[in-house]
């Protein structure tokens, strides 16, 4: 609570105490924000790996603190200061503060400038001569303005064979409709990027003095899907061509006959850069009502090359030696498997659990022994992340061969004294049933340890699925597919999806179909930073 000016002492001593006191406080608020912003990067680095929910949870928890933490601070700092004025003999204390970076350069500038003084404001005298200015930048945004676009196509008449002339109508995203491609790219946007459901986007827009009801939002949405459909198909081609794929899938609850039914999205990641690839990254997203190993035999019926997932059965008839038209690499996550180590070793989860007063879970050896092991395999990825494929492979042979076959040997070793029933014998059985897929990056500098390309791409619908609930139909959960397709993709390349979407809608009826790949979210870009560079 702030102290008023009226209930200071006038004794100086009393003062001083005052102000240790706020001082003391305050470096204490410091040390919290310090511990929390050490736990916010510490769970940042991890986010996409093992319980990624849970920890992305955690994290908002933390950076909620955190906000607070920061506030109070600032206002225990504003006291002090005001405190200190009230005498000459105590220093406030000057709480260390990020440095602040400069606003981007491409926002545009406005200039206000203060009137100047008339005259002296020591001697009064009124010869003033400007000798430079002083500029403090404040960063301001102006609310979303809606408007109306006009378009006027003029008609003639031919005074010889008296025919009406007018220039064609311009193309609409949606026949006969109203919506501009950049309104449309933003309402698919918000719903499929943002996990803002059409209801709350009519209600948003509503309060804006623009009424947009439930049903047209819809009829939108479905139409944008459709003309963006060319674009997913070439995305799907461009993955399914790569190499390497991640894969893995997700719950989806889908409104059914008084119920929710759980249906599947899957996702197919390329992405080459961990070593070294020049081609850009993009991912591919389909939708199924169960989970069915049809599917992913569907998905993947014409690929051949190296599948990184988890160990679900599906997948199997994929691995087949004599498939048509040839065998898919299976390459097994190791994420996976360290997670099921992981929870029988987690030592916060038991200490949490012990200060709420419950029962701690059993803390196993075996299981923190292979954390450890497993976790020095992932310090020597992380260095060699983004070589070669070559040298890679190089780096796991001298680094990694050696660690994996002591694990091996540890593994098996250790299995042997266990019963078939003990959780940590099923953790090692998980990795040793499937040793030579685990083990199959120490002979291919391609192949990641990790599925955590795939988990990332997912990771919007998990967050999601609080927001939106279920997808309305099959047919939902199929556009969805289709928009998640677009929209990961463009944010893997760095792109901003809004932007692209609403740049891609305005140009498509006129883009020759045989030059489409140059709306690629990666060819967008680099068209867009060479006109930039002319520009300038």
């Amino acid at each position: 609570m702030e102290t008023k000016p009226s209930d200071l002492p006038n004794d100086i001593d009393a003062l001083k105490a005052i102000i240790l006191a706020e001082r003391a406080e305050r470096q204490a608020d410091e040390a919290l924000i310090a511990h929390l912003k050490l736990q916010i990067a510490k769970l940042t680095r991890g986010k996409y790996g093992p319980r990624s929910e849970r920890t992305t949870r955690l994290l908002e928890q933390f950076e909620l603190q955190l906000e607070e933490a920061e506030a109070s601070a600032t206002e225990d700092e504003l006291a002090a200061e005001r405190a200190a004025a009230k005498t000459t003999t105590v220093a406030a204390h000057e709480r260390k503060r990020p440095v602040k970076k400069p606003f981007p350069e491409h926002l545009p500038r406005e200039r206000v400038v203060v009137p100047a003084p008339t005259s002296c404001g020591c001697c009064g005298s009124g010869r003033l001569v400007k000798i430079g200015e002083t500029i403090t930048e404040t960063l301001e945004v102006i609310p979303r303005q809606w408007k109306v676009i006009q378009t006027v196509r003029e008609k003639f008449t031919c005074r010889d064979c008296e025919k009406i002339s007018q220039t064609p109508a311009p193309f609409h995203v949606i026949p006969r409709g109203f919506a501009g491609p950049s309104l449309l790219a933003m309402i698919l946007f918000e719903k499929f990027g943002q996990h803002q459901p059409l209801n709350r986007q009519a209600e948003r827009y509503a309060r804006e003095g623009v009424e947009l009801s439930l049903s047209t939002l819809a009829d939108h949405v479905g139409s944008g899907c459709t003309v963006l459909y060319p674009i997913f198909k070439r995305i799907e081609a461009y993955v399914l061509a790569a190499e390497r794929l991640h894969g893995d899938d997700t719950t989806v609850p889908v409104l059914a006959k008084g119920k929710t039914v759980t249906g599947r999205l899957w996702t197919y990641v390329r992405d080459d850069l961990p070593f070294g690839g020049a081609s850009p990254p993009a991912a591919v997203f389909y939708y199924s009502r169960d989970r069915r190993a049809e599917h992913p035999q569907a998905h993947l019926a014409q690929y051949t090359g190296i599948l990184q997932a988890d160990a679900y059965g599906g997948y199997g008839e994929l691995y087949a030696a004599d498939r048509s038209p040839g065998s898919i690499t299976e390459a097994l996550c190791w994420s996976h498997s360290r997670r099921k180590f992981f929870e029988l070793a987690d030592i916060e989860a038991a200490a949490r659990r012990k200060a709420k007063g419950k029962k701690p879970a059993a803390i196993s050896p075996l299981a923190l022994e292979a954390v450890r092991r497993i976790d020095a395999l992932f310090a020597i990825e992380r260095d060699i992340n983004g070589y070669s494929a070559e040298k890679r492979l190089a780096a796991r042979k001298v680094r990694s061969v050696l660690l994996v076959a002591d694990l091996e040997r540890w593994m098996r070793a250790e299995r042997a004294k266990l019963s078939r029933h003990a959780d940590v014998a099923k953790a090692m059985d998980y990795m040793l049933t499937r040793w030579e897929s685990f083990t199959r990056f120490l002979h291919d500098g391609r192949i990641c340890l990790t599925n955590n390309a795939a988990e990332r791409a997912l990771r919007g619908i998990a967050l999601g699925r609080r927001a939106w609930l279920f997808c309305g139909s099959d047919r939902g959960g199929q556009r969805a597919a289709v928009m998640y397709s677009l929209i990961v993709s463009a944010k893997m390349n760095d792109v901003d999806p809004q932007a692209w979407l609403a740049d891609v809608l305005a140009r498509i009826a006129d883009h020759p179909a045989h030059r489409i790949d140059e709306l690629l979210p990666w060819n967008w870009r680099k068209e867009r930073d060479h006109h930039k560079k002319v520009a300038a």
